[in-house]
């Protein structure tokens, strides 16, 4: 596959690709979970600062909800320099909607903000694949092979907004890309897998839990000064002898 700045101009002559990640304060289990902190810098700093780093995004946004639980989250990013848009904190596929229409988004990364371990060079694979074939949706979850906690989903604008036109209220405007991957009929989609094909699937670097805060402060304490550059796989040489930290916990249903 070509380099990804290579990739976005196939589909595009000027391509608007616009990262959007969801956040909010009031997560069931671990409330508040974006502002700890992870060895240093917040769980939402380390989050944008991976996602600004996905070769070939033109903007990073935050998207959130109109409660006031959560202008802590309009503030943190205002502090991180990066637009918020907020919408009704139950329709997540509205918000989507929103941050695409205001910043003209040609395509839409979708990263929640519970990723902070995202690796931007495989982020990246998956825009260059959204941008090199004639799709709706491309991801690197609809086989999952990668950690959990490197989840990216690219859609076209069209493709959003024909989802939130036709998604009833629910589960389809909650987890925003549900219609997309689960109506092949209506949407086309691929997906992305490692280039070395091993499967690391078993790996969990999501933060939804304490213990899976533990585990995500542990790694940032290891990796030290490494962390910007460390690719996934060496992250996954770190966290293997970690895994006891989290192993127990369920990842929830969609």
């Amino acid at each position: 596959m070509r380099d990804a700045v290579s990739e976005l101009m196939v589909r595009f002559p000027s391509p608007r690709v616009v990262a959007v990640i969801q956040a909010r304060l009031t997560s069931t289990r671990l409330p508040a979970k974006i502002q700890l902190d992870l060895a240093g810098k917040t769980a939402l700093e380390r989050c944008v600062g991976r996602v600004q780093r996905i070769a070939g995004v033109s903007e990073v946004v935050v998207a959130t909800s109109v409660d006031s639980s959560d202008d802590l989250v309009v503030s943190a990013a205002g502090r991180l320099g990066v637009r918020v848009v907020r919408g009704a904190l139950d329709d997540v596929l509205g918000r989507f909607v929103s941050a695409a229409r205001e910043t003209e988004a040609d395509a839409v990364v979708r990263i929640t903000s519970d990723c902070p371990l995202l690796d931007p060079r495989e982020s990246a694979r998956v825009v260059a694949r959204f941008l090199a074939g004639d799709v709706d949706y491309v991801s690197n979850t609809l086989t999952r092979r990668y950690p959990r906690g490197l989840d990216t989903e690219v859609f076209s604008r069209e493709a959003l907004e024909r989802a939130s036109s036709e998604a009833p209220a629910g589960p389809e405007r909650e987890h925003v890309t549900l219609r997309m991957y689960s109506h092949a009929e209506l949407f086309t989609c691929a997906g992305v897998t490692p280039e070395d094909g091993v499967d690391r699937s078993g790996h969990r670097w999501t933060l939804d839990t304490l213990e899976d805060y533990r585990m995500l402060y542990a790694i940032f304490e290891a990796l030290g000064a490494r962390e910007a550059a460390a690719s996934y796989v060496e992250v996954a040489e770190i966290a293997g002898r970690m895994t006891a930290l989290n192993a127990s916990v369920a990842q929830k249903r969609v």
